[in-house]
């Protein structure tokens, strides 16, 4: 016991602290020392004092503030959500991607690049199997009825092929630029059709995804000092860097329009029923002016460029209400679509002001990257049932972006949506009679599953027409302010 209370004692003794130590007055201190030791604690007391009374002023305006508006983007990959989100920066900033020209720059070169490669090795495959003595990977007769037997490649086509091999150089570079250690995952997936017919065993293509905390803007700018006019035109691109990757694609852009161009390439990508065209990020149509030395891509084009993500990113943004009324914060969440990926939307689903559910209807004739078995708009319709119904979504507004309708149009040009949606019967292989079929199916499940009576937003879009999509926006936003005021009684 006494041992015990004289190490108590001793823990005790402030002659030992170290803060007290370090607090004491020097030792042989002279006044005027000690005078000038005191008015530097009132000093940093004071400061402190500041610092306490701005973080308490600030935690009292936070309790005062307008509770920020929620939303959640949801929908299967590829279905548009990160190009809403471009939307609603668009719409909060004209101006919104004046700093990042340099860096989707990089991307919309990284899509054609990618474009170009799909083309590659899909010749690649066919050559290898009309090959003489190469061992076919083609499959049986009753696999590939309706696909037509793939084209024997010409040698013209074959050295086009060779003079285009510099790109995978410029992959290469950008990649590198864009993702430092860690920042990144390739996917590889196969080089798919776009149907939901049995397909050919061709090989691996990576495309990159990019994990949302990564900084990859700013990656390809430079710093300047300049009015922001001029940041606008594109002077924040360092167009005189030898190594600018722009470089080589400006010196391969006739090649890449020759191969996009070509008859037995068209052939080709009929027989594989790839439709690069309707992909995201599709530039082809478009080389001459995307390869130009001194590109600088317009906010269309960076609506357009594709960019996989990973995990979740969270924007904020100040916007109005209809009639000029107070600003509110707004908290757009874009989560990733993939399969795999859905299970984390729950965590997402407590305290949310509104959803926008993006379901891209021009998929009814493609399958899933992740299981090919299943049918891109099946897949859409089972999502939008787990949200409807979903018990901690049930007085969340819901609105519901029936989207791609530019690729649905086309696409029924030359397919029949009745061979893929049986259901749709005899009707009109046209965009308003199907269009309208498909939002009064949303609508029915929405009104079945749903757990509470709610009004059924749904809207036609297409998330690259920035006119069009700003409107919708607009309603959206000013619908769901309306609601949070009437949730608060104050309309």
């Amino acid at each position: 016991m006494s041992r015990f209370l004289r190490r108590r004692s001793t823990i005790g003794n402030e002659d030992d602290d170290p803060l007290t130590k370090a607090l004491a007055p020097p030792d042989h201190e002279t006044p005027a020392e000690r005078e000038a030791r005191l008015a530097a604690l009132a000093e940093a007391q004071k400061r402190s004092d500041a610092i306490d009374e701005e973080i308490n002023r600030q935690r009292l305006e936070n309790k005062k503030a307008p509770k920020p508006v929620r939303v959640l983007l949801l929908g299967q990959s590829e279905s548009g959500k990160s190009t809403t989100l471009k939307n609603f920066q668009l719409m909060n900033s004209p101006k919104a991607f004046r700093n990042e020209r340099a860096s989707w720059r990089a991307v919309v070169q990284l899509n054609v690049v990618r474009s170009v490669r799909l083309i590659l090795d899909t010749i690649n495959d066919a050559h290898a199997q009309n090959s003489p003595g190469s061992v076919s990977s083609r499959p049986t007769t009753a696999t590939v009825e309706n696909m037509g037997p793939l084209p024997v490649i010409p040698p013209e086509l074959l050295k086009l092929r060779m003079r285009l091999l510099p790109l995978q150089q410029v992959e290469e570079s950008l990649l590198r630029k864009m993702t430092p250690a860690g920042s990144a995952e390739f996917e590889a997936t196969h080089l798919s059709p776009v149907t939901n017919l049995p397909y050919r065993n061709r090989g691996k293509f990576k495309e990159i995804a990019i994990n949302s905390t990564a900084q990859w803007k700013g990656a390809f700018g430079r710093l300047i000092a300049t009015a922001r006019a001029s940041i606008e035109s594109g002077q924040d691109i360092d167009f005189d860097d030898p190594n600018d990757p722009g470089v080589i694609l400006h010196a391969c852009s006739e090649d890449i329009i020759q191969l996009w161009n070509d008859p037995t390439v068209k052939k080709l990508l009929k027989a594989q029923r790839l439709r690069l065209e309707d992909m995201a990020g599709f530039f082809l149509d478009s080389i001459e002016r995307v390869t130009a030395l001194r590109y600088v891509p317009t906010d269309d084009d960076i609506l357009k460029a594709r960019l996989k993500t990973l995990g979740v990113s969270e924007h904020r943004f100040d916007l109005k209400a209809a009639g000029n009324m107070l600003s509110h914060d707004w908290r757009v969440y874009d989560v990733g679509g993939a399969r795999s990926l859905v299970s984390a939307w729950a965590p997402y689903f407590d305290d949310l002001d509104a959803i926008i559910f993006l379901a891209p209807i021009s998929g009814f004739d493609e399958v899933l990257l992740e299981d090919r078995t299943v049918n891109k708009l099946e897949d859409s319709i089972l999502l939008w049932k787990h949200v409807v119904s979903n018990p901690l979504l049930k007085d969340t507004q819901i609105v519901l972006f029936l989207n791609k309708i530019d690729l649905f149009k086309a696409k029924l040009e030359t397919i029949r949506f009745a061979d893929y949606v049986v259901s749709y019967g005899q009707r009109p292989n046209e965009y308003e009679p199907a269009s309208n079929y498909l939002r009064k199916k949303f609508a029915l499940l929405y009104k079945q599953h749903s757990k509470t009576q709610r009004i059924f937003y749904c809207h036609l879009t297409s998330m690259t027409d920035s006119s069009s999509t700003r409107h919708i926006l607009v309603n959206v936003k000013d619908m769901v302010i309306r609601q949070n005021l009437a949730i608060s009684n104050l309309v």
